[in-house]
């Protein structure tokens, strides 16, 4: 029996169908008594009568309602009515890990921290004498905060536990009896045979070789073959977890654990923004900057995994649990301090807390003068690297020069700030820092991304922008050769702007070549140069190798939704974008990718909700408007599309707005000649959302047409 919205269940109302299965369906529902959101499984109707099946369904509530584990969707009742059984479990907001692991298969470490928490779920059922028997990717969940949640204890049976000091527990079951899914059962589960917890961990393997490389086993196949990024003694773990005797393999999922510990998980931290105690509120730019030097220090040791700085700085002005923050952030250890600046005298305070116990590694006050301030940056770099028994580089001074430094540090404070009024101060702080030295490369690549920026936002024209950005970021190369910021700039123009796909991608994969490359390169180099070139599992990858580093950061989540867009995945590109409107509620960005997503899925009313509320936090995005009034003219409200792009036109006498706008409204009406005309304005003013035209589903309907074909072949695209 299917139920309806509304439908009452006992104590609880169905709200809707989250999904169905061999056994039943599950629906989000209302516990109407504790008044929170649950899931409720049903065993299908026409299985009622199947004894064997019912008590497997009653097994899994009473196997799973033993267990009490925050990475297990716990049970909270069990009951039967109209001749059927329902499960009321916790609901997980969220996706399976399946879907997380595309085809790409998750970044190294993502991978193993989800395995960690997988092999804690397992051992603390083994503990309590329960194997799953089901263990595969779609039976795991991903919340929205990232955590696992393994479910689904359908096929789970009871362990004869064996008196202490004994082998390890068997499976009371019949012999003979093969249940599970065959892609990931064990040897000794497909022929039948008395079970242990070693078959979980066979199982377990299967899942962690497939998150690893986006692929089933195959026997025979290594994954270092595939992945040769993986490191040999991951690899070795995930054979040991596959050996056909389960003698062979490991014997407990805590000996897994420790394994895939002590091989792949590198020590972490963040390093949150230094509290300015001075009395002028100006000075805040300078604990910012110290912190942002700490993090690049610190990010150049190949064993630490270090936090980039848009994360740690979301925390600014929180009075929050140290230990939230960690979980957060997924860090062992955090650094926080502050400064006081008076006149040409700093005192800095610095102390590394340790997570776990909130212990205090270690800890120091320096009373300086200004032109000692890069000793303070090294004494802390050289004191953490210490504490953590971690190997700090050589340092890499940019510039010797104190004041070009304050300035370069006031510049990114500025630039971070995305308004036309903070983007004026961070072009006069940055070339303030080049007077003072000529030579200062991070100051050049500053300008580099300034320039660059100011017509990626629409603030200014390409054609006006890309030379300056250009120009700056040769000189910052010629200076470092090395710089990620300005190589990934010098991809962006050669690539978005002079259509050169082969040097720019020479340029981005420098830039990324370290492993310490920051975050919002790797999203320029999937933004601007993987999905032009349709890549889009590429880019992916590039995003969630971001996410490591950068978990808050909007433009990566912003990255995760549009990427599933383009390869019009648009359910997951909405559940993405709408897990990440929550978080980031005042991020215009988010709310515009959701906006395109739902547009693209038929839900117009809520797509025109999202696209509004990113109009009303970014009225200068003059793209956003565009796809705005699309949305109108589809769900028939063509009178509000024309006015809203009467208002477009007129703004272009005091700003510039970008051709992108108009040729989306004439693509949603239809008016193919307008749109066409649209685009070629676009691609003479080079601006750097027409290369994604291949990638944009609005352009779909058009695809046959001569004229998209040859704008594709000028952009070097076809």
């Amino acid at each position: 029996m299917a139920f309806a919205a509304g439908d009452r269940i006992g104590p609880y109302e169905i709200l809707a169908l989250l999904g169905a299965g061999g056994m039943g369906e599950v629906y989000q529902a209302r516990d109407t008594r504790l008044h929170r959101i649950i899931a409720l499984k049903t065993l299908r109707t026409e299985s009622g009568a199947d004894v064997d099946r019912k008590a497997r369904f009653l097994a899994e509530a009473q196997a799973a309602s033993r267990l009490n584990h925050p990475n297990i969707v716990t049970v909270y009742d069990i009951l039967e009515e109209r001749g059927e059984c329902f499960i009321a479990m916790e609901y997980v907001a969220g996706g399976t890990l399946d879907r997380a692991i595309g085809e790409c298969g998750l970044p190294l470490e993502l991978a193993i921290r989800y395995a960690c928490e997988i092999a804690d779920a397992l051992a603390d059922a083994h503990t309590a004498g329960i194997i799953h028997r089901d263990l595969k990717p779609s039976n795991i969940m991903i919340s929205e905060d990232a955590r696992v949640k393994v479910l689904d204890f359908g096929l789970a049976k009871q362990m004869t536990l064996r008196p202490q000091g004994q082998d390890t527990a068997t499976l009371r079951t019949e012999p003979g009896t093969v249940m599970g899914t065959a892609g990931y059962m064990s040897p000794e589960q497909a022929e039948g045979r008395e079970l242990d917890a070693r078959s979980d961990i066979f199982s377990f393997g299967l899942v962690l070789y497939e998150m690893l490389c986006g692929r089933a086993a195959l026997r025979g196949q290594s994954l270092r073959e595939i992945k040769p990024s993986i490191p040999a003694s991951v690899e070795q773990g995930v054979v040991r977890c596959l050996r056909q005797d389960p003698a062979q393999r490991f014997q407990s999922m805590l000996e897994v654990k420790r394994a895939l510990v002590a091989a792949a998980l590198p020590k972490s931290i963040a390093v949150l923004p230094f509290v300015n105690l001075s009395a002028d509120k100006e000075n805040e730019y300078f604990g910012d900057g110290l912190a942002e030097e700490i993090i690049n220090a610190l990010a150049r040791i190949p064993d630490l995994r270090v936090i980039a700085r848009t994360s740690a700085f979301a925390f600014r002005g929180k009075e929050q649990d140290l230990r939230i923050i960690g979980e957060r952030l997924r860090v062992e250890t955090i650094l926080e301090g502050s400064v006081r600046k008076a006149g040409n005298c700093v005192r800095v305070t610095a102390q590394l807390i340790q997570i776990a116990d909130e212990s205090n590694l270690w800890s120091e006050r320096y009373d300086r003068e200004m032109t000692d301030i890069f000793g303070i940056q090294d004494d802390i770099s050289q004191a953490i690297a210490h504490a953590l028994q971690v190997k700090l580089a050589g340092a890499r001074r940019a510039t010797g020069n104190v004041e070009a430094f304050q300035s370069y540090l006031k510049g990114l404070y500025w630039y971070q700030r995305y308004s036309p009024e903070s983007l004026a101060k961070a072009r006069e702080s940055f070339e303030r820092a080049l007077e003072l030295d000529p030579r200062y490369a991070p100051a050049h690549a500053g300008l580099a991304v300034f320039y660059f920026g100011l017509g990626a936002l629409s603030f200014r024209r390409m054609t006006e922008m890309a030379p300056l950005a250009k120009s700056a970021a040769q000189k910052a190369l010629a200076l470092d050769a090395t710089l990620s910021e300005a190589h990934s700039v010098m991809g962006l123009v050669v690539g978005a702007v002079e259509y050169d796909w082969r040097g720019a991608e020479q340029h981005f994969e420098a830039a990324v070549a370290n492993k310490s490359a920051p975050p919002l390169v790797r999203v320029r180099y999937a933004l601007y140069f993987l999905i032009p070139q349709r890549r889009f599992d590429e880019a992916e990858a590039q995003f969630k190798l971001a996410l490591e580093t950068d978990p808050l950061s909007m433009m990566v989540h912003f990255g995760l939704s549009f990427a599933p867009y383009c390869k019009r995945r648009f359910e997951e590109a909405i559940e993405h974008a709408s897990r990440t409107v929550k978080v980031f509620p005042d991020y215009w960005l988010v709310h515009f990718a959701l906006g395109l997503a739902l547009m693209q899925k038929g839900l117009l009313q809520r797509a025109i909700a999202s696209l509004e509320q990113a109009a009303k936090l970014s009225p200068g995005f003059s793209l956003g408007a565009g796809f705005l009034a699309a949305s109108y003219v589809r769900s028939g409200k063509c009178e509000q599309a024309e006015k809203l792009m009467a208002e477009v036109m007129e703004a272009k006498s005091t700003r510039y707005v970008s051709p992108i706008a108009f040729a989306m409204y004439y693509a949603a009406l239809g008016q193919s000649d307008e749109m066409f005309q649209s685009l070629e304005a676009a691609f003479a003013e080079r601006d750097p959302y027409l290369t994604r035209m291949d990638a944009e589903p609005s352009f779909d309907s058009v695809r046959s047409d001569a004229r998209y074909r040859t704008l594709l072949a000028k952009m070097n695209l076809e």
